[in-house]
C-alpha cells in the first residue's frame, strides 16, 4: 500500500506589500535603539541577505482559519473526494486566529474544528485537530497522517499548513518585513500499489527531530523593539544568526539522513521543496546538502518562492508544491516517477525531511 498525495490547494492573499512601503517605518534594535543607517540601506540589506522584495497579507476581515478553509477546499475538488469520508483533518499553525486590530491569539475551539465547521462535514468520525511545530508543522502533519494510514487508522486525511503573521509582527523590528500570510493544503490517500505507476509511489521515508536543550528560544515572543510603545503586546521575534547557523548544519544532516534510511540514491533526487525561510539560508542547505554528497548543486532542484511570497511558515511547502504540481512556478514541474523531498526548519527548534515518489 502507497501513502499518495491526491489533490493540491493553496491560498495566496491578493494583496501585496512591497519593499518600498517599508520606507517610513521606524526600525529599532533589540536594545531599544533606533537603527542609525537609513530605510534605503536597510531594506536593501535585508533584500541582498533574504531575497524578499514582496510579501502577501490577508485582507483585515480574514483570519488563519479562513485561509486554510480556501486551501482545503481546493485541495478536495483537485481530488474529486466527498469531504465526508475524510478521517482526519489536520491543521499546522503557530499563533491561531488574531483578528485584526486585536491582541489575543484565539484557538478555542482548534482551528481544525473550525475549518471542518466551515467545510460543513457532518461526519463525526472526521477527526479535527492543530499542530504546533513551528515553520516545520505542515511537514510533521504530514508524517503523522502517514502514519494513521498506514496503521490502519485512515484512509484519507486532509493536512493544511496555514499562517497570518501579519498580525503578530513588531513594525519596528526589521526582521518584520520577512514575515508572510498564506495557506497550502493536500489531500493524503491510500492507493493500492498495483494502482500506482510503480511500488514505490508515495512517502517512502521520513525523519524528524527537536533539538532543545540550547536552541529552544531560537525562535520566541517579545516586546516591541519601540520601548516608547506603551502595551503589553508580544510579537514574533528570532535570533537570526542563530537559527542560520543551526539551519545549514542541522538540515543538510537530516536530509542526507533521510536518504541514506530510505535507501535511495541522491542522483535520481528531482526536486527539493524546502521551507521558504529565507534565499541564502535555502540556498546554504542545499549546497551543503550536496556537498555531504561530494556533488555539485543540480541547477532548477530547488523552486523558489520566498522572493514574491516572503516566509508564510508552515505555508510556504505546500504553497510551494501546489504551484509546481500545477505548472504555475515557471521553469518547474514534477511528473509520474519523480523522486522529492519535502524539508523544514522552524521554532523548537524542529527539523524534519521526508522522501516522495510523485
Amino acid at each position: 500500500m502507497s501513502v499518495i498525495i491526491t489533490g493540491t490547494g493553496s491560498y495566496i492573499p491578493s494583496s501585496v506589500t512591497s519593499n518600498d512601503e517599508f520606507k517610513d517605518h521606524r526600525f529599532f534594535n533589540e536594545d531599544g535603539e533606533q537603527l542609525s543607517e537609513n530605510n534605503e540601506v536597510i531594506i536593501r540589506k535585508f533584500k541582498a541577505i533574504t531575497g524578499i522584495s514582496e510579501r502577501r497579507y490577508i485582507k483585515p476581515q480574514k483570519v488563519t482559519s479562513d485561509i486554510a478553509t480556501f486551501a482545503a477546499n481546493r485541495a478536495i475538488a483537485d481530488a474529486g473526494i466527498d469531504p465526508e469520508t475524510l478521517d482526519y483533518i489536520v491543521i499546522a499553525h503557530n499563533y491561531g486566529d488574531v483578528p485584526n486590530g486585536h491582541h489575543q491569539s484565539d484557538t478555542v475551539p482548534s482551528l481544525a474544528s473550525r475549518v471542518k465547521h466551515q467545510l460543513k462535514i457532518k461526519n463525526p468520525r472526521c477527526v479535527a485537530y492543530d499542530i504546533l511545530f513551528g515553520c516545520p508543522g505542515w511537514v510533521e502533519a504530514t508524517i503523522h497522517c502517514n502514519a494513521f494510514i498506514k496503521g490502519g487508522m485512515a484512509k484519507k486525511c486532509l493536512v493544511i499548513g496555514a499562517e497570518a503573521l501579519s498580525r503578530v509582527v513588531d513594525q519596528h523590528d526589521r526582521d518584520s518585513m520577512i514575515y508572510s500570510d498564506g495557506a497550502g493544503a493536500v489531500i493524503l490517500e491510500l492507493k493500492p500499489e498495483d494502482e500506482s505507476s510503480s511500488g514505490t509511489q508515495g512517502i517512502l521515508h521520513h525523519l524528524s527531530a527537536t533539538y532543545a536543550l540550547d536552541e529552544a528560544h531560537f525562535i520566541y515572543f517579545g516586546p516591541s523593539y519601540n520601548q516608547e510603545e506603551n502595551s503589553a503586546r508580544n510579537y514574533i521575534k528570532m535570533y537570526g544568526r542563530k537559527i542560520y547557523e543551526f539551519a545549514i548544519t542541522r538540515v543538510p544532516e537530516a536530509m542526507k539522513q533521510c536518504m541514506e534510511d530510505a535507501g535511495q540514491d541522491i542522483k535520481d533526487l528531482k526536486k527539493v521543496f524546502i521551507h521558504q525561510a529565507n534565499e541564502k539560508m535555502d540556498e546554504a542547505i542545499l549546497n551543503r546538502f550536496y556537498k555531504l554528497y561530494d556533488m555539485p548543486t543540480p541547477e532548477g532542484i530547488m523552486p523558489l518562492t520566498i522572493n514574491t511570497l516572503g516566509n508564510s511558515s508552515v505555508a510556504t511547502v505546500p504553497t510551494l508544491y501546489d504551484l509546481v504540481r500545477r505548472g504555475e512556478l515557471e521553469g518547474h514541474e514534477v511528473s509520474p516517477g519523480d523522486l522529492v523531498m519535502f524539508a523544514s526548519v522552524g521554532a523548537g527548534m524542529n527539523v524534519n525531511a521526508f522522501l516522495y515518489r510523485v
